[in-house]
């Protein structure tokens, strides 16, 4: 073990050697709620931002009007709670408010997953509500003029290019999750920074530590990124596009022809 002499790199190089497999499971855990809460988050948001463009018509019935107007309403107050507060507000709510009023004492690492979940839901149902809203209206005026109901047009029209709009901000969202996932050591959750904050504290030796764990969150954060950008390129398809069939005749041919036109 480096002594009080010892310089910074030699603390560094110790504490990864030390703690090198507790930093690489918080790590772990640190991707493994970021990646679930977003899928999550993805399912909530798309079925909020679905609700929230359904049709609200007095001519389409008083009951279904009435019923959308309440859900509406609902979902707009979650959506405003979750974006109007931190999630580390949010995190000691929901983790001890679990606990003192239905006695619901949950794993750390479930209401991890849950809070992020809920958390990214609220920011990506306005996402995938611009998303949907920016598909050309043309497009569900052909699919009703062929006789789709607004669900098959939904599911077969309208999504697929709006979750393919989106793409880039559902990305983003990811990367978030990764450095915010931080907040949630307030619960405990043996998340990297957690980690991180126990073995600087066995030492007094916090800027080492979190050099370290600076340099795990880019590691994480650039390499997610960097193929986030290769899977848009992906479904981007190529730059160039070949027309196959296409014939190209000569000049002479074509002047033969032109003339036996004539």
């Amino acid at each position: 073990m480096p002594n009080a002499q010892s310089g910074f790199f030699e603390w560094v190089w110790y504490f990864v050697q030390t703690y090198g497999p507790m930093f690489l499971r918080g790590a772990g855990t640190t991707l493994l709620i970021a990646l679930t809460g977003t899928l999550a988050g993805f399912l909530i948001g798309l079925g909020v931002g679905v609700v929230r463009t359904i049709p609200c018509r007095r001519e389409d019935g008083l009951v279904r009007y009435a019923l959308l107007r309440v859900v509406r309403a609902v979902l707009s107050i979650y959506i405003e709670v979750f974006r109007s507060t931190p999630m580390i507000v949010q995190a000691m709510v929901i983790y001890y408010g679990c606990a003192q009023m239905f006695g619901l004492n949950l794993p750390q690492l479930l209401a991890g997953f849950l809070i992020v979940s809920i958390n990214t839901g609220a920011y990506l149902s306005e996402i995938m509500r611009g998303g949907i809203q920016s598909v050309d209206p043309g497009q569900r005026e052909a699919a009703a003029a062929i006789g789709m109901t607004h669900g098959q047009t939904m599911l077969h029209v309208v999504l697929p290019q709006a979750i393919r709009n989106t793409l880039p901000a559902l990305g983003n969202e990811f990367i978030v999750n990764i450095k915010d996932t931080s907040v949630l050591n307030v619960i405990s959750v043996s998340e990297l920074f957690f980690v991180s904050k126990s073995a600087a504290g066995t030492f007094f030796k916090y800027f080492e530590v979190f050099f370290i764990t600076s340099v795990i969150y880019f590691v994480m954060t650039f390499a997610c990124t960097r193929l986030l950008r290769l899977l848009e390129k992906k479904m981007d398809g190529p730059e160039n596009y070949t027309i196959h069939g296409s014939q190209t005749v000569p000049e002479g041919e074509l002047k033969l022809k032109g003339g036996a036109a004539q």
